[in-house]
């Protein structure tokens, strides 16, 4: 028998919801944050580790300000945010050596955006055979580490960019 161990997910499924944003939540004393998962924080935008990742080094890319469409973004956010977006492929490259990325935006829910009201880009890092009869027949996704050692592996990589 196959068992996975993903302890983070407990906390969610048994725990409150909050209102308003979480990402403005965690976004809101502007600087990294270990328990938040915040890699790293510049004036407009904001690195987040996806505390629920769809895959190993899973990271989300966004603007600090509350905006939910691309025709909100003053050219200054979307600059850094396209900045900020290759610096993030840059660092999961020094430290985990994928093979690939997927960058991604879902606008909205039908696209599948699970946070619909604060935009945000997903930065994936992909290695060949990352998909495999896990995810193909039982539809379950194995990160292989515990999201604040990742954290900690990513955390002073992001930090030589300040």
């Amino acid at each position: 028998m196959e068992r996975l161990w993903a302890p983070w997910r407990m906390e969610f499924i048994k725990g409150e919801k909050p209102e308003g944003c979480v990402f403005c939540d965690l976004l809101k004393e502007g600087k990294p944050d270990r328990e938040g998962l915040v890699l790293h924080v510049t004036p407009l935008c904001a690195v987040i580790m996806n505390r629920y990742p769809y895959g190993h080094g899973h990271l989300l890319v966004m603007p600090r300000r509350h905006l939910a469409r691309l025709r909100d973004l003053t050219r200054e956010e979307n600059a850094e945010l396209a900045e900020l977006m290759r610096q993030s492929v840059d660092v999961l490259s020094e430290a985990m050596e994928p093979q690939g990325f997927n960058l991604g935006l879902n606008l909205g829910k039908a696209a599948g955006a699970g946070i619909e009201d604060h935009l945000h880009w997903h930065v994936l890092p992909r290695w060949i055979g990352d998909v495999n009869f896990l995810t193909l027949v039982g539809e379950v996704r194995s990160i292989p580490e515990h999201l604040l050692v990742t954290y900690d592996q990513l955390r002073p990589i992001f930090e030589k960019l300040s």
